[in-house]
């Protein structure tokens, strides 16, 4: 059996222009046939191969038969259109689900993407944790999240974050390849800066995000200021622990000179005193970045959101710092839809 009939069924959304084109040649298509593909699947955002008609019928034909251009399907969505935050269910080809969060703000339209079904790295106060760990997404299902939204909707989105369901650096190669995908000047197009990843911080992969020069925003999910509180609430420091992270993020801004966000998920009487706050300070020091603080958005479980006063006292004590403080109050909470509440479980 050849190669090309054992790809029966295969992806198409996900692949580079680079591939794409080799696919040309290897069913005896001019190279710019697979230019024009990538055109239409990623700037035109075309829903079936029958409607490229740039492409003579003989290719297209090939293409029903062998490949799936699609990966995932829309099972529902959760919030009407004029309200400012709506959920997407996914399916998966293999029957997993998964789901995508679309935000309003403005003139922005932010679309948060998952990266894996469930996640493996097990934070305490995060619903997709409960889950566990289930498989990675390729490429191809993170940008079709982008894709079949994007189809859905009046208006253009203007900036993708990798913070839905899943450790985006647990499933880094995926994960970078769909960033630029979404970056592509000839396709989907989106400025590096309106694309941000965000990581719980391991450590290996920051390291090795640095060197590779990529030019998206990096968020890390800090949400503590020591190490012995940080494992508490966040297992994963075990394996890297705070100390570690934060030489590691030294090693990005050196690297790239660009700022790190840092995510802290504010937690009642947990990690928001104001000793928290200092300690937080004096963790930072001199290193440039952002600190968004969020007030926690409760699930089934101990932790609490703290009260408007008791937030609103720690970010007045870290405001005396050198690093830019911002509170993101998440939207969709009434839809399980904010940071931390995405979870999919089989009924």
């Amino acid at each position: 059996m050849s190669e090309i009939i054992k790809r029966q069924n295969s992806q198409i959304i996900g692949m580079s222009l680079t591939e794409l084109e080799n696919l040309s040649e290897e069913f005896n298509q001019s190279r710019f046939r697979g230019k024009q593909l990538f055109n239409s699947i990623y700037k035109q955002q075309t829903d079936s191969f029958n409607n490229i008609k740039t492409l003579p019928i003989i290719f297209r034909d090939i293409l029903l038969d062998k490949y799936v251009l699609h990966p995932l399907s829309l099972i529902k969505k959760t919030g009407s259109n004029s309200e400012l935050t709506q959920k997407y269910l996914f399916k998966l080809s293999t029957g997993e689900k998964i789901e995508s969060v679309l935000m309003y703000e403005d003139k922005r339209v932010t679309l948060c993407v998952s990266t894996q079904v469930g996640c493996a790295v097990d934070c305490k106060f995060c619903a997709t944790a409960k889950m566990g760990f289930i498989k990675n997404l390729t490429s191809g299902e993170i940008i079709d999240q982008y894709l079949i939204i994007s189809n859905s909707i009046d208006k253009q989105i203007t900036n993708i974050v990798f913070m839905g369901m899943g450790e985006p650096f647990l499933n880094y190669q995926q994960v970078i390849n769909a960033a630029i995908l979404f970056n592509h000047r000839d396709g989907i197009n989106l400025s590096s800066k309106r694309i941000t990843i965000s990581t719980v911080g391991i450590v290996p992969k920051i390291k090795r995000y640095s060197e590779e020069g990529h030019k998206f925003k990096l968020a890390i999910s800090l949400n503590s200021s020591y190490q012995s509180q940080r494992l508490q609430i966040m297992p994963i420091s075990k394996k890297h622990s705070i100390n570690d992270l934060i030489k590691a993020v030294w090693y990005n801004y050196k690297k790239t000179k660009r700022l790190v966000t840092f995510e802290y998920v504010l937690l009642s009487n947990v990690n928001d005193s104001i000793s928290d706050a200092d300690r937080l300070i004096d963790l930072i020091g001199d290193l440039p970045c952002k600190v968004n603080v969020i007030p926690y958005n409760e699930i089934e479980g101990p932790f609490k959101r703290p009260s408007e006063q008791r937030i609103n006292k720690f970010v007045n004590q870290i405001n005396n710092s050198k690093f830019v403080v911002t509170v993101r109050w998440s939207k969709g909470t009434d839809i399980n839809s904010g940071c931390g509440q995405l979870a999919v479980f089989e009924s």
